[in-house]
């Protein structure tokens, strides 16, 4: 009844004007309200479903992508790290710079050690050389040394060297600038070097070939040699000789004029024992003539003992 009575006061109280509190009221007060904040876990506390939050980060195939990729830069980071120690091996770089090679403004490159090289493609115009006075030393391992510009090559191997050009070559003294050996044969007479004996060509188109007088003129050829002049072809010498494995054939749009003594060796010739094989069809022979200005004809061989008179040759009655 008495807290119905102060409830009761206090609204009517309230009806009339703002009540003050005292001092003590209030702290009271402000101690119930923290004390039942503090016990109260779940004041602002609102029930959510997880599975309805949006998901952020990389999940599912883009987490899978996420990790090829890091794979990926982790492989090429490491062939990297693998090229960078090798060429740090092979070009030898320090703390002073390269200790096999220099880098000049003018352009050139220059070894300062032992290079182990295969193919070397120098830019337009380049030069390849040593120091003054020291010498350029090129080795090949069991393989020849190409130098090759467009169709000109050259070879150096064991047991030769060979330069082959479908343009033409010079050489000359850089010193000098005299031509020591051309194949411009409209300007230069060609001249074999000193030292030089012989000379190896698959085809030669040339006004005459000479030697030395006091020296032979040897022309060797493992297969056919062939001889053509388009205004004939004159051999002259002291002593000219034909040594063959086959067959010598002469031919000529007019005439075939030998001047001098002509030797035929008979020891190739095939020949038979007896003259039973002359009307068989195993062989057929022919005779050699030659007429009293120096033509020569053949005669086919019929018979044992026969000359080279015959109806249809070339020198008449005189033979």
């Amino acid at each position: 009844m008495a807290a119905a009575a102060a409830a009761a006061g206090a609204e009517q109280q309230s009806s009339n004007g703002p009540v003050k509190k005292s001092m003590r009221e209030k702290a009271v007060e402000r101690r119930n309200v923290n004390k039942e904040h503090n016990s109260n876990f779940k004041a602002g506390y609102i029930p959510i479903d997880e599975d309805r939050l949006h998901k952020t980060g990389l999940r599912g195939r883009k987490g899978n992508l996420a990790i090829c990729v890091i794979i990926l830069l982790f492989i090429l980071a490491v062939i990297n790290l693998i090229i960078t120690l090798v060429i740090w091996a092979v070009i030898r770089i320090g703390p002073n710079g390269c200790d096999s090679m220099e880098f000049h403004e003018s352009g050139l490159l220059r070894f300062k050690q032992v290079s182990d090289m295969g193919v070397i493609h120098p830019l337009y115009k380049s030069t390849v050389g040593g120091r003054r006075n020291e010498n350029l030393v090129i080795t090949g391992n069991n393989q020849p040394i190409v130098f090759q510009q467009g169709t000109t090559k050259l070879s150096v191997e064991k047991n030769k060297t060979s330069i082959t050009s479908d343009i033409g070559m010079q050489f000359f003294d850089p010193r000098t600038q005299h031509i020591l050996f051309s194949t411009d044969y409209e300007t230069h007479e060609f001249h074999l070097p000193s030292g030089v004996k012989s000379l190896n060509v698959q085809k030669a188109s040339t006004e005459r070939i000479t030697s030395n007088a006091t020296s032979d003129l040897n022309i060797k050829v493992d297969g056919r040699a062939i001889v053509r002049g388009n205004e004939g072809v004159f051999i002259m010498g002291k002593t000219i000789e034909f040594h063959m494995g086959g067959n010598m054939e002469l031919k000529a749009e007019n005439s075939i004029i030998l001047n001098g003594t002509v030797m035929v060796s008979t020891t190739r010739l095939p020949s038979s024992s007896s003259g039973d094989q002359l009307g068989s069809g195993d062989w057929v022979r022919y005779k050699l003539c030659m007429c009293a200005d120096g033509t020569l004809f053949k005669v086919q061989v019929t018979g044992q003992n026969m000359g080279c008179q015959i109806s249809d040759n070339p020198c008449g009655n005189t033979h």
